[in-house]
């Protein structure tokens, strides 16, 4: 029989990342836990704190294999109840390109990646250089333990494997500069998006000391556009739970929510954990399921939530988007959208082709661009809704193609001209607002996700 040890392990979700996995070692003899989970490559993250995270997602796994031969150390494991959910959780990755594989094969394959991830991370596989073959990263490299091999790597993150192995580094350079001379670059690839989640999931951070809250001033109320953005998640799942016509689906990542109108005419895409400047939602309507997108609205992460949720509400009442496909932009539809802006009383300017209405206190604005409007094929923002300095330096902003449906610009419009809300104040919160502004809003880049 195992003789017990003074250590307990408790197992938990990591409180920011979505897969990685949190280890806190307490008792006289919790040391021999810690060299058990650094030899499985456990990174500290604080004082008898580590954190699991990998880069094919597989945490709740190997948390629970990790698990299992501490109990058979005699050290004693508690896993906590929504890390339990997680292990217990059936998924896979969408469009895999191994079909063939099983699950346990797709985890071995993944493994492998994850080994040589950590090789490249502890420097104990030297990349000398890496291009782009057109379809993903490739990369030659020596390990400088073990066999010495020089090796050709291909593939990114879960995917990427061994493809070739030379005897030396320079008939690896070699052969990797006959193929990919145009692309050829020094060194490592940049760090993916998940490779640079699983450093942040690795940084040092302390679960013991509690925070108390500082008291909170009386709530202020201020126009709607400077409302504060709310819990955007807590938002979607509210109005996912009362319309059933909106089918749920999430991305493999946890970082990107999809809701898909039973017609598959309608989508929007919620992408969590957003900067405030960039987008974190994005409607698209189709003429039918498998056509072009006929419209696109896109609104940043700092966008207010009663904001948002107006725009969900007309969303959910149909309110014109099936059936304003196709509809040009004209004197009229911006005559309507903007007339509650109008009778508030909001300044009209016009620059060029660029047409301005800004609320009283200069605080937020609406614009038209005629030019955008008049290439639809384009997806240009024609009308562009902010908070803030302006449209190029947005708190917040909405962006909207040529043929969104006026009845959605008319309900937006409405709502900034008309409703206030409260907020709670905060010192010195101005000054923050104003600093944050002044930095330019990053390009917004789309990019592809799979989903589980």
């Amino acid at each position: 029989m195992t003789p017990a040890i003074d250590a307990h392990v408790r197992f938990d979700t990591h409180p920011t990342h979505p897969s990685a996995v949190t280890a806190v070692l307490t008792g006289t003899q919790a040391r021999v836990a810690l060299m058990a989970l650094e030899a499985a490559d456990w990174s500290v993250a604080a004082t008898n704190v580590l954190v699991l995270a990998r880069i094919d997602h597989e945490e709740p796994y190997w948390a629970d294999d990790a698990a299992k031969h501490l109990i058979a150390e005699g050290i004693t494991v508690e896993i906590t109840s929504r890390l339990q959910e997680a292990i217990n959780e059936e998924w896979t990755w969408a469009n895999y390109p191994m079909p063939w594989c099983t699950r346990s094969e797709i985890r071995e394959v993944s493994n492998q990646a994850q080994k040589i991830h950590d090789d490249i991370r502890h420097g104990q596989l030297l990349i000398h250089a890496h291009a782009h073959d057109g379809h993903t990263t490739v990369a030659v490299g020596t390990y400088l333990h073990r066999s010495g091999k020089s090796v050709y790597l291909h593939g990114e993150d879960h995917l990427r494997q061994i493809a070739d192995t030379f005897d030396s580094p320079a008939e690896a350079l070699m052969a990797f500069e006959s193929v990919h001379a145009a692309e050829m670059r020094p060194g490592p690839a940049p760090l993916t998006d998940t490779e640079r989640a699983a450093i942040e999931a690795r940084s040092v951070f302390d679960v013991t000391t509690a925070q108390s809250e500082p008291s909170r001033p009386e709530p202020e109320t201020v126009p709607v556009y400077l409302a504060d953005a709310g819990d955007h998640d807590a938002l979607l799942d509210a109005f996912l739970d009362t319309h059933g016509e909106f089918e749920r689906w999430r991305t493999w990542s946890d970082d990107t929510t999809h809701a898909i109108h039973e017609s598959q005419t309608l989508r929007i895409e919620r992408v969590h954990e957003t900067p405030a400047h960039e987008t974190a939602w994005t409607v698209a309507a189709y003429e039918t399921p498998v056509s072009d997108r006929m419209w696109v609205l896109s609104a940043t992460g700092a966008t207010p939530a009663p904001v948002l949720q107006d725009l969900l509400i007309h969303l959910a009442d149909g309110d014109g988007w099936d059936t304003a496909i196709g509809a040009p932009v004209d004197e009229k539809m911006v005559t309507a959208a903007t007339r509650p802006l109008a009778n508030a009383g909001w300044k009209d300017s016009a620059e060029g082709l660029k047409f301005r209405w800004t609320s009283p206190d200069g605080n937020a604005g609406i614009q038209f661009d005629a030019f955008a409007a008049q290439h639809p094929n384009q997806n240009l923002a024609t009308w562009t809704i902010w908070a803030g300095p302006g449209p190029d330096r947005p708190t917040w902003a909405i962006t909207a193609s040529p043929h969104t449906p006026s009845s959605l610009l008319t309900g937006l419009s409405e709502i900034l001209a008309h409703q206030t809300c409260t907020r709670q104040a905060q010192p010195g919160r101005e000054q923050r607002t104003r600093l944050a502004a002044s930095a330019p809003a990053p390009p917004v880049a789309t990019a592809s996700r799979r989903s589980r």
